[in-house]
């Protein structure tokens, strides 16, 4: 056997059928489309994840409830939406800051108006006495300020509807809240999601 013969003869390339060529080429097409559905995707993500962060923080703040100063109507552990408002009216429930912390009570009077509270918890604006049927008792709770009590201007006068436990406007060391407190109004219940719904 000459030197010619032991050589093995060199490997001939097989060209690919059309069938697999067409099998490449779906793939190709499909990571394509895949890459850019997925890169749509997670740009719609940030987006609605960058307006719900926009919208909570300017408009709709999400607050959870903590302690029983507000039961019935509100309770711990509770999540609720706020909205934006600076003004808000009597029977309202607002979350304003106090000390580096977020406090939810209810405003029971506005700028110049005078309050007062018998022995027996019953509360009084301008001499009237002031229906709550949010209140499953009333009490005289905390007080150390002087009664009636006239509300400052731009200020709002506030009590948790649990008045046996709650510190508010009746307590000197909460005292009335400013506009500029104000974080917003209580409207809507988002938590536990069978009492999801309006808040009166």
């Amino acid at each position: 056997m000459n030197k010619r013969e032991r050589t093995a003869a060199p490997k001939v390339e097989k060209t690919p059928s059309l069938a697999q060529l067409e099998a490449e080429l779906q793939r190709e097409r499909y990571r394509s489309r895949y890459g850019r559905v997925l890169r749509s995707t997670v740009c719609a993500l940030v987006v609605v994840a960058a307006a719900a962060v926009l919208v909570a923080t300017l408009w709709m703040p999400v607050l959870q409830i903590y302690g029983s100063s507000m039961t019935p109507s509100l309770r711990d552990g509770e999540i609720v939406l706020s909205v934006k408002d600076v003004s808000p009216e009597t029977g309202e429930i607002i979350a304003f800051y106090y000390n580096n912390k977020v406090l939810v009570k209810r405003v029971i009077g506005g700028p110049g108006d005078w309050i007062d509270i018998d022995e027996d918890g019953d509360v009084s604006v301008n001499g009237q006495p002031l229906e709550e049927p949010y209140l499953e008792e009333k009490a005289y709770g905390e007080v150390n300020i002087d009664l009636p009590y006239q509300v400052p201007e731009d200020k709002f006068f506030v009590l948790g509807d649990h008045r046996s436990v709650s510190v508010d406007s009746r307590n000197a060391a909460i005292g009335c809240v400013a506009e500029d407190q104000i974080v917003g109004k209580i409207v809507f219940r988002v938590w536990p999601l069978g009492e999801l719904g309006v808040i009166k």
